[in-house]
């Protein structure tokens, strides 16, 4: 039997009545592989027959009356960053074509626990050191609603993958927005949580002060199930939160008005007329369902973008330093300047960049006493096309890379959770919205993200 892959929540449904198996539904994502992914290169390496042994084995334990939770037999694929243990982990690079990992990352672990099934490891910018996935190794990854257009990045793969079927659910990472740009451009939802509250464990650093894992789905429900079933502490991390793991489903359901803040200066700045023109329409149906939409300020946002580009850089160039003096030739030209150019700023610059960072946090933290989530557009352009680095935007020419970040990266350097959900389209292609909350506050953003939801759906899924 063919099926469509369904959302996440429903498939975890049909299996625990057993109206449908994991075989049929692993099958159904391996079909889809098969049909899409020579265009759109969404997977690096595709695990097809041990997809099946976990499929077949998640059905046995399920006709025994055993039901590992709600990932039980759901199809989920991993960003290659992430290690699989006994299988190549290539970090989107030439240099760990071959590598094979010993163990798993925290967050594979976790799915594993749950039961669900590993369909392989999907395509990123090379190192996660980009926005485009355009990948020199492994295949340039294609927007699935315009194959002319980047699907974002660098947890492009992921985005494409759940957008279209692929699979289910993916886990991506997110340092400078890696898993909210690809969400909005590809028309999914994308979650980067609290800094700590998923093990960064086994994911191949790019910044360590600013690395966080997150998930990517289809709904928001699914996001909330997904992010819920990783989160967790992990002693191998020292940064990892000593928490359990969240429970935010039982949260989307809420009736309590939502107090939403507008920060104008930065987050509505220098943004595209049609993109502008499509959250606000979002915005004021919230307001005229209730919603509280007020007015706040961020006042040190406007250095924001400087820190993080600093301790980003740097971190990056410190981890790739001796890698890349031995190994150079072998990364990408892009990458391979970005980690070189992290060389640039001075331990003085570093230390200012960190001093930024803590009123940057400070000014979120006195934001949040006053509303529960700052919403803004996830993008503050138009989803760029593949191979074009310079973007016109109102007769003036914008750098791509730093245009994509610009709105998605504070949340980076604060440490607090933000999500990515589809709010329109504009020129046939999607347009995401961004809401950030208060450090652990993951309920509110995706509560506010599901409100979104509940208003608007895309149409269908890409093919």
């Amino acid at each position: 039997m063919t099926i469509d892959p369904p959302a996440l929540a429903t498939a975890a449904a049909l299996i625990r009545q057993q109206d449908l198996s994991s075989r049929e539904l692993t099958e159904a994502c391996l079909t889809r592989i098969d049909e899409l992914d020579e265009v759109l290169r969404a997977f690096i390496t595709v695990e097809a027959s041990s997809a099946r042994q976990q499929a077949d084995a998640a059905d046995d334990l399920i006709r025994r009356g055993r039901f590992n939770g709600p990932l039980h037999g759901l199809p989920v694929a991993i960003k290659d960053n992430l290690s699989v243990a006994n299988r190549v982990t290539t970090r989107g690079s030439a240099l760990f074509r071959d590598h094979v990992a010993d163990d798993n990352a925290g967050v594979v672990d976790r799915l594993a626990a749950q039961g669900s099934v590993h369909l392989g490891t999907t395509n990123l910018h090379e190192f996660a050191l980009g926005v485009t996935t355009e990948n020199p190794h492994f295949g340039i990854c294609r927007n699935p609603w315009n194959h002319d257009r980047t699907p974002g990045g660098s947890s492009g793969g992921s985005a494409v993958a759940v957008a279209t079927g692929m699979a289910l659910g993916a886990i991506g990472s997110d340092t400078s927005g890696s898993i909210r740009i690809p969400a909005a451009a590809c028309g999914v939802v994308g979650l980067k949580p609290t800094y700590g509250r998923v093990s960064t464990y086994g994911c191949y650093p790019e910044a360590w002060s600013l690395d966080h894992v997150g998930v990517l789905t289809r709904t928001v429900e699914d996001a909330a199930i997904l992010f819920d079933a990783v989160s967790g502490h992990d002693p191998r991390v020292a940064s990892s939160l000593d928490l359990a793991p969240s429970r935010t489903v039982s949260d989307l359901d809420s009736e309590r008005p939502l107090r939403i803040g507008i920060e104008e200066s930065f987050f509505f700045a220098d943004v595209d007329p049609g993109v502008e023109s499509v959250v606000r329409e979002m915005l004021q149906s919230l307001a005229d369902a209730g919603a509280q939409v007020q007015a706040v300020s961020v006042p040190s946002l406007s250095d924001a973008i400087y820190a993080l580009t600093v301790i980003d850089t740097a971190e990056t160039t410190a981890f790739h330093d001796e890698q890349l003096r031995h190994h150079g030739n072998e990364y990408g030209p892009d990458t391979r300047l970005l980690v070189e150019c992290g060389a640039i700023p001075s331990a003085v610059d570093y230390l200012h960049a960190q001093q930024i960072r803590s009123q940057v946090r400070d000014d979120f933290r006195r934001a949040f006493s006053q509303v529960d989530v700052i919403a803004s557009p996830t993008l503050p352009i138009q989803t760029p096309r593949v191979g074009e680095p310079v973007i016109q935007v109102e007769g003036r020419e914008r750098d791509r890379d730093g245009e994509l970040m610009r709105l998605v990266g504070p949340a980076n350097l604060a440490g607090i959770p933000a999500v990515s959900v589809p709010c329109g389209l504009l020129h046939e292609m999607p347009v995401g919205m961004q809401f950030m909350g208060p450090a652990l506050g993951e309920a509110a953003v995706l509560r506010a993200a599901a409100a979104v939801e509940s208003r608007y759906r895309l149409p269908g899924v890409p093919r």
